[in-house]
């Protein structure tokens, strides 16, 4: 079974009040980091709890060392997950109100943390639930604290000592989720320097979706992710993205497409430019 699955919003309407649920809002605004909660606390889905990128789902930023978000330290992820009743037989369904990015690190970071089966993104996020007709809630989620006792998957990550050193492999894959303008260096919003990491490949992780904001077939994402590898082995492939969140999003496509899950360089390219010895490159 895939690693990567999806839920649509009838099905998860019929499982609210199932006592093994976990459901997890993870909204989040880059350009304002209140935006989340101040959301969750206008109206949720009932039963969730919320989960916010830069207090819960990163750790805190360390100038000139860091990227913008970096990994959690993992107990006190396992701690926040245990009250919002996260067991290991538990069901977790994650969603945002975007194109699924901030559930789609959520995702990942459960797969990190040795979580493997029954977790799921709610396809189409917070407007396909409303599209569906479902109500939402102001009333604080209740759960028991769970009993989730995790176990730190370092096979899943990539540091940047580690990327610099496949650079030069012939059969490296490594793919960018950002916009095509930032990965040419042609803008850069957020970082300090613009461009990308030498030999890397755009993969826009807003290519995962069709226009109604819901993940693309199967087959779709398949002969995208194939086009972009060509002929280099499965086993060679790197995710990254500005901070290691919308690489997650391209990582959740791939598992649906039926990749194996490939190791994401966590810190990317806010970190990656930290070190002025570390090559840049521009254009396509």
């Amino acid at each position: 079974m895939s690693l990567a699955q999806l839920i649509e919003p009838q099905a998860l309407a019929s499982r609210l009040h199932a006592p093994d649920l976990v459901l997890l809002d993870c909204r989040f605004a880059l350009e304002d980091p209140t935006y989340g909660r101040r959301s969750y606390l206008d109206g949720h889905i009932p039963g969730a709890h919320f989960l916010d990128l830069e207090q819960d789902l990163s750790a805190p930023v360390i100038k000139g060392v860091t990227g913008r978000h970096p990994l959690p330290d993992p107990s006190t992820l396992v701690e926040r997950l245990r009250l919002c009743g996260l067991r290991a037989d538990s069901q977790v369904v994650l969603y945002d109100d975007g194109a699924g990015a901030f559930a789609a690190r959520a995702w990942w970071l459960l797969l990190w943390l040795g979580k493997r089966d029954g977790i799921y993104l709610l396809d189409g996020g917070l407007k396909a639930w409303r599209e569906a007709g479902q109500a939402l809630t102001t009333e604080r989620a209740e759960n028991a604290p769970g009993d989730f006792a995790a176990q730190p998957d370092p096979s899943l990550l990539l540091s940047a000592e580690q990327l610099a050193r496949r650079l030069h492999d012939a059969d490296l894959t490594l793919l960018d989720a950002r916009a095509l303008p930032r990965f040419r260096g042609e803008v850069e919003p957020l970082d300090p320097v613009a461009g990308h990491i030498p030999g890397a490949q755009c993969a826009a992780f807003t290519d995962n979706l069709g226009s109604d904001g819901r993940f693309l077939p199967r087959e779709q994402l398949r002969a995208r992710f194939d086009a972009l590898r060509g002929e280099r082995p499965l086993e060679r492939l790197v995710a990254y993205c500005g901070s290691g969140v919308t690489a997650c999003h391209n990582l959740f496509a791939m598992s649906l497409a039926g990749y194996p899950l490939a190791p994401l360089y966590a810190g990317s390219w806010s970190e990656w430019i930290t070190d002025p010895q570390r090559p840049v490159a521009t254009g396509d």
